[in-house]
């Protein structure tokens, strides 16, 4: 077996583009489930509407780059409101009806015929990201033994972790503040809280929206990253990894999303490279498994692991068992 080009593209994906979009949805994702107890099942609209927010600016309309960075992110803030104000005074679990219908809605919107001339309907969108690789200051790539990474690779990365950086720093320094405690608080028991003279809606509100920003940061590096967006890559399955992704890590533990989301991938894309060396080197008898049913398998083997996972440690590897048990009020 090539062990060279198995641990290659393992190690690649453990910094990868992947990794980074995940990181930063799922630490969006940590500010409205791990901190707040939000049961938000919609983190893919978010990032679905920063990313074509950008991406119609740009293409569609013929504006500057960063005008559709901002374009995006007010569309992420307008999404949160709408989700958020009709059902946050209600019980959690009206939120999580709601956002995994809308992120759904947002799919089918982006994909429909009528609306195509925009939105370039189920074949998505291009020609966006050229004013953002003319910044790139890299001029000769990264190649190694066990890595390599084209210019336009390493200012994807590059970007992207120092964003996941600042996500880092935005969220320890907010739940280290009054305002973190609150939110905190909220997530224990919202009737204390609101006994206190607390808002607890505002509160409340004002986290969906910071972990939507957060999250859709993810949107923006990952249409970057392709050079392309797409309205099916934005569907509910999305937000399922980003789940996995935050209990993976430890809910409410700052750095949790970004190991649970290196672990995730590093672990997938090991399995899912491993499983063909296996099967074309006799190891694994075709009888039982073919080349074909090798992804599949590996989707499976991950699924056991992290069942497994919440099974004997449901807090994820650095986080608290109390932190994932949620006053669904």
């Amino acid at each position: 077996m090539n062990w060279d080009v198995i641990f290659s593209v393992s190690l690649e994906s453990l910094i990868g583009l992947s990794t980074i979009v995940y990181a930063l949805a799922a630490i969006g994702l940590n500010v409205h489930f791990g901190y707040t107890g939000l049961l938000n099942f919609g983190q893919s609209a978010f990032l679905g509407v920063a990313a074509y927010g950008m991406a119609i600016t740009v293409t569609t309309f013929g504006q500057p780059f960063w005008l559709g960075i901002l374009v995006g992110l007010g569309g992420v803030v307008v999404l949160a409101l709408l989700l958020g104000i009709p059902t946050l005074r209600l019980r959690a679990d009206y939120l999580a009806i709601v956002t995994i219908a809308a992120a759904e809605i947002v799919r089918l919107l982006f994909r429909s015929v009528t609306l195509s001339e925009w939105t370039g309907g189920s074949d998505g969108l291009q020609q966006f990201s050229q004013s953002f690789y003319d910044m790139n200051p890299y001029s000769s790539p990264i190649e190694t033994t066990l890595i390599s990474f084209s210019t336009r690779e390493l200012w994807v990365l590059t970007v992207g972790w120092v964003l996941v950086a600042i996500a880092l720093l935005i969220v320890w320094l907010l739940m280290r503040s009054p305002w973190g405690r609150v939110i905190k608080a909220i997530r224990e028991d919202e009737d204390a809280v609101r006994s206190l003279g607390k808002n607890v809606f505002s509160y409340k509100i004002q986290a969906l929206i910071l972990g939507g920003v957060l999250g859709s940061l993810g949107g923006f590096v990952f249409a970057l990253g392709l050079a392309a967006i797409q309205p099916d890559t934005y569907g509910t399955e999305f937000t399922f990894y980003m789940y996995t992704i935050v209990i993976l890590g430890g809910a409410a533990r700052v750095f949790g999303p970004v190991v649970g989301s290196m672990i995730f991938w590093f672990l997938l894309t090991f399995i899912n490279a491993l499983l063909p060396s296996l099967i074309s080197v006799g190891a694994i008898p075709s009888s039982i498994m073919t080349t074909n049913q090798a992804g599949a398998v590996g989707y499976i083997l991950v699924g056991i692991g992290l069942m497994l996972l919440l099974i004997f440690r449901p807090q994820g590897i650095f986080g608290d068992k109390k932190e994932v048990m949620l006053d669904a009020r």
